[in-house]
């Protein structure tokens, strides 16, 4: 338990103490507001911490023991679990499992997160930390709805940049990468629109959450249009990749008619040159007793060639 990859902060003055199960234990006790924030729990640490200290649900220690959990809002006797996924500057999605009560805010992700540590230390220095747990848990969701946004602008610079390039030249190299920010979109949008359905929920029902106030609703509710905000602009990005993956291979499409259209015409130019050489290389006595002399190769065998390819490229130039 010494351990453990965290913070632990009072909420009323914002001191920081260290993670370990005597503090904690110590803080359970008193009627002192804290932030309990861990990164890589066990799977011995969650039963030992979250089911025995805390004496939370096995089936909220459970999920917090097994990630990859679909975001929700589950309400149980003593304590709310609330599952929220945000965007790390690196792209990848984060998943935080957040239990509340009047008393305290515990926060579980299986990964350090950086945007949380960063929360940290903000709520510390600022000199206004009033509203309890409740305005912590809007300021931890806040901070992880609102990472969603900085990766979805550099994601619409990529496809600016990579519909550019495929206009000039496209390459199987692009369409791995459409292929990579597709995927991306379509993870983002698994968790985006149900954490949207659950911040609905959840404004829908005053008891939602410990202390949950008309005012306090107010906050939650900016959470909800900013996640209405990124699933609109993960469905338009997503429209846009689409695009792109067209206009790939239009392209290809379109330069493959070209190269075609070419071949057909040397194909084409060729054809009745080879019906000409084909014609005149028969061993008929006829032929070769009259056709001899450089004056009829030179016509026949080579100039009729040259007019024949002339006459077709005039042709074919004409017609565009």
């Amino acid at each position: 338990m010494a351990g453990m990859n965290g913070h632990l902060i009072t909420i009323e003055d914002g001191s920081a103490q260290e993670p370990g199960l005597a503090n904690i234990e110590r803080l359970l006790s008193s009627s002192t507001l804290f932030w309990l924030d861990l990164a890589d729990l066990g799977h011995d640490e969650a039963e030992s911490l979250l089911g025995s200290t805390f004496g939370f649900h096995p089936l909220a220690v459970e999920d917090a023991d097994h990630f990859s959990q679909r975001p929700k809002l589950d309400a149980y006797d003593a304590f709310t679990l609330l599952v929220v996924y945000g965007a790390s500057t690196s792209g990848q999605l984060i998943e935080v499992h957040c239990f509340i009560t009047e008393r305290y805010l515990l926060t579980v992700h299986k990964e350090a997160c950086p945007e949380l540590a960063s929360l940290a230390e903000r709520w510390r220095q600022s000199p206004n930390r009033r509203g309890g747990s409740l305005m912590l848990l809007y300021r931890v969701v806040d901070t992880l709805v609102d990472g969603y946004f900085p990766v979805l602008a550099a994601l619409d610079d990529q496809i600016d940049e990579i519909e550019d390039e495929i206009l000039r030249r496209p390459t199987d190299e692009q369409l791995g990468r459409l292929f990579d920010m597709k995927r991306s979109l379509i993870g983002m949008r698994k968790v985006v629109g149900p954490q949207r359905d659950v911040f609905a929920s959840l404004l829908a029902d005053a008891t939602a959450l410990p202390g949950m106030s008309e005012d306090s609703a107010r906050y939650f509710r900016d959470i909800y249009d900013h996640l209405i905000r990124v699933s609109d602009l993960v469905d338009s990005y997503r429209d846009l990749l689409s695009g792109a993956l067209d206009t790939h291979l239009s392209t290809v499409s379109n330069r493959l008619n070209v190269v075609m259209k070419q071949l057909t015409i040397i194909a084409t130019v060729f054809l009745p040159m080879s019906f000409l050489t084909g014609f005149f290389g028969q061993n008929f006595s006829w032929m070769v007793n009259r056709l001899g002399g450089l004056p009829v190769f030179a016509s026949v065998g080579i100039g009729l060639q040259l007019i024949v390819a002339i006459v077709l490229v005039m042709l074919f130039r004409g017609r565009g």
